[in-house]
Formats: structure tokens, sequence, C-alpha cells
């Protein structure tokens, strides 16, 4: 048994007057999330990108609540240890700590009163510079029976983190909001969407649908859409039929799906002669934030193309990678999945990936990089990738996952979402505008970051345009 396993304690008696402990900690994001849930307090300034750098929050967390759990953890653990209890504290907190910080907490033993049992110790926090941020003392009633046991396993706790998504709504802030035809905005989720959407000054919405069905939904969640142009639609194929000859005609960069069928609005959006066609095929790309992982990362495709043939698959695989050029991806990295990462004429899927990553070599594809087969374990896991001796750019560090077939690519995007928490955006490609495709399972984050998406891909499309223009 490892000494560093146990935990034994100081009893009163052994305590001698100016005897001392000391422990060390680096406050993180992962102690104010903490504090968080542990307090209740979700004021945005206090955990949102950018004001936690700066907020108030660093000075209640640094000094009191996190400062003060610093000076239990050492009286509580190392001196006096277990058994002891903690009766008060007289703390002066002289400097603020914040993000990165360093602070080590050392307790000293000044006083002991014999008929009680109580140890009075001097408290003394400093941070990486020297610089004193707590000082004081504390007063404990010292254990009387000598203490050794295995130290505590503590449980493992997770935090669910979503800033690439807010990370995502950030870089739109200093971009025009795009005009963006709502189809048939008719129940709560949908309506809200793109109301907290145009708040955000993501979408200048058109809201296309019976207008005054939407105005009395409106009206019963308290939204004032006065201010937003509405065109009235009958019923949701009018509404969808309508929001798509708008894109058409340019006067929306975006459509954005409501509260109607996902068929029922790719039906007009692929409509040969009065759709959004371009020459390349349409497909379909979840954005998704998974909490553990590094970045956003995109599967494709997972809501239009059932059974995509090579030729399909290379468009698709553009279509990602323009993607993720316009979400500020520098150099995409598309892995092509599949069962496993050797090329078998027993799995077809082992085939195009291959023949896909050879089209990247050629030039048929641009803008990333593409290799496979890869399996989905190697594909995100660098360590998964080595044991396997995969030497690839790609392997390990994919921001691009595109799948063998719709079967697939909307498994794993469920799989992530209800089993590793993650949110997922989702967005059609290859339109003449950006489709917002949303569920009605969607959060309102959800949401958001759909509309974030739709708003880079519709600048990079204007910083584009006579290229995109020739294209169709």
């Amino acid at each position: 048994m490892d000494e560093s396993d146990v935990i034994e304690n100081r009893t009163f008696d052994e305590i001698a007057i100016g005897e001392s402990a000391s422990l060390s900690r680096t406050l993180t994001k992962d102690d104010i999330a903490l504090f968080a849930v542990m307090s209740g307090d979700v004021n945005p300034a206090h955990l949102d990108e950018p004001y936690a750098e700066h907020s108030m929050f660093h000075r209640i967390i640094g000094h009191g609540m996190w400062g003060g759990a610093l000076v239990s953890a050492v009286l509580g653990t190392r001196l006096p240890g277990p058994g002891t209890i903690y009766l008060g504290q007289d703390l002066r907190f002289r400097k603020p700590v914040g993000l990165g910080d360093t602070i080590t907490v050392t307790v000293t033993a000044k006083e002991k009163r014999p008929d009680k049992h109580i140890v009075v110790f001097d408290c003394h926090c400093v941070n990486q510079s020297g610089e004193e941020v707590i000082t004081g003392t504390a007063v404990t009633m010292a254990p009387t029976e000598k203490i050794r046991r295995l130290r505590v396993a503590l449980p493992e706790v997770q935090l669910q983190r979503h800033d690439k998504y807010q990370q995502l709504i950030a870089r739109c802030a200093e971009l025009e909001s795009i005009p963006t035809a709502v189809a048939h905005p008719c129940d709560p989720e949908a309506l809200e969407g793109a109301v907290r959407a145009a708040e955000a000054r993501l979408i200048a919405p058109i809201l296309v649908g019976p207008q005054a069905q939407i105005r009395a939904l409106a009206s019963s969640l308290g939204f004032g859409i006065d201010k937003y142009e509405i065109v009235d639609a009958e019923h949701s194929q009018a509404a969808a039929a309508k929001a798509v000859a708008m894109a058409r005609a340019g006067k929306a960069e975006a459509v954005m799906k409501g509260s109607l069928h996902t068929d029922e609005l790719m039906h007009e959006v692929t409509a040969a002669e009065t759709g959004l066609r371009t020459l390349r095929r349409m497909s379909h790309a979840f954005v998704m934030d998974v909490p553990d992982y590094a970045e956003p990362i995109i599967i494709t495709d997972a809501a239009v193309n059932i059974f995509p043939t090579l030729e399909d698959k290379r468009d698709i695989c553009q279509n990602a990678i323009d993607l993720a050029r316009a979400l500020g991806f520098p150099e995409p990295r598309v892995a092509v999945l599949s069962a496993v990462e050797t090329v078998t004429a027993r799995i077809p899927s082992t085939l195009e990936a291959a023949g896909l990553a050879k089209m990247a070599q050629r030039g048929q594809i641009t803008g990333g990089l593409v290799d496979g087969p890869l399996a989905f374990d190697n594909a995100v896991s660098e360590q998964a990738a080595q044991e396997k001796h995969i030497v690839s750019p790609v392997a390990g560090k994919a921001n691009i996952l595109l799948v063998p077939d719709l079967e697939a690519g909307n498994m794993l995007a469920k799989q992530l979402t209800y089993m590793a928490k993650a949110d997922a955006a989702g967005i059609v490609l290859g339109a003449r505008v950006p489709i917002i495709l949303t569920s009605r399972a969607d959060n309102l984050r959800t949401r958001l970051a759909s509309a974030a998406v739709a708003v880079l891909l519709a600048h990079a499309r204007r910083r584009a345009a006579p290229a995109a223009l020739a294209a169709e």
C-alpha cells in the first residue's frame, strides 16, 4: 500500500505550536462551474465568455468560497486531519484570485486550549507570484484519537460544457444579420427559435405562414413580432414554397425550417424548376458540440442522402469542407468512416473511402485533408490511432466524419446526442442558400447555433459570390 493512499491525523497532544501543513491548487473553469452547480448561481456574467475573465465572480469564489474551502481542506485532511471539527474562521481577503492562479495555503498552529482540545491556526495563502491573497485565523477542535485509514476516492465529476456553440455565436457578433425565410413557424419552439435568433442579431426573420395563426401564437407567448415581416401562406406546403421562392429570388439568404416536416420543406428545396438546386449535390451536416471533444465535429450525411454513391460522397465531402472553412477551421480534416481501417472488397465503404482519399490527392476534392477508411475510434482518438500504427494527418484528430450512409450517420449523431450529451446543429449544404434544419427536440442553444452556422455560411458565400454564381 502506497503512503499517498493513506490519510492520518495529528491528535491534539501531538500537535506542536509552530507546526504547519500546506496545500496548493490552481483555479480552473471547472472550479467555477462546480460552484455554480452547487450554489445555483447561473448569472451569465459569471459563467460565459468573455465575461468570466474579468467577472467579480472571481473575487467572490477566489476569496470566499474557494479560498475558504482550501483552508478547510488542509485542516480536514492534513493538520489536524481526520476527526477535526471546524469551529470558525476570521479571514482577510488581500488580493483577487483569477483563472489560472495557483494558490498555496499554509496553516500553522499558534495556540492550544487544553480544556476543549481547541487549536487556533494562522492561515496564509499566496499566489504563484508570492503575493498574499488571504490571511487570518481558523479555530478547530482537534481530534483526541489517532486515525489512520485509506484515503476516500472522490467521485469523478464530468461537466457537460457547450462552449463551442458559444464561440460560433460569438463569431457572428460583428457580422450583419441575414434575411431568413422561416417556413411555417406555427408552434412555440419554432417561433421562439426564430425570435431569439433575431434578438441575438443572427437573422432578420421573414415569417412565412398563416398570418393570423402566427400573430395569435406570438401574443400567447408574449413575443412582439410587429417589427418582423410576415408573408401570409395558408398552410405548411404553401409556406415552404413561398420561403423557397424568396430565397431563389434573392430576398432571403437562408431558409429556416419551422413546424413542418423536413420532407415537406426539402420537396420544395429540391424541386427541379423552382427549387434551390446547384450543380453540386445537396447534403446534410450536423455541427456537433460534444462536451469531451476539443472542437466542433461535423457529421455528414445523416438526413438527406440515404445510400450515396462515390460521386455523391465527393460532393458531400466538398460541402462539409466548405462548411468547416466557413466556420473557421483553418485546415479541415475529413475522416471517411467504415467499420475497419483497412481496404477490403468485402466492405464496399472501405473502397469508397480509399477512392475519396485518392480524389483529394488528385485535386478532385479541395480545401481539406481527407483520409480513409478509418474506424470511428481511430478517427477521433490519437491513442487508438497510435495503437493500430496508423500514420495519418487525419487519424485521431478528425473534425469531419463522413459516414457510409444515412443510417450510420443518423445513429452516430443520435448516440452522441443521447449518450454523450452532445448538441447537434443541423444544416443543409449544396443549395443556393443554407437550409437551417431544426428538430422539435432541439434546445434553444442548438437552434441559435444552427442559425449562427447559417450566418457564417452566408457571409462566406458573400465573399465568394462570383465563384458561387458561376457554379450555379
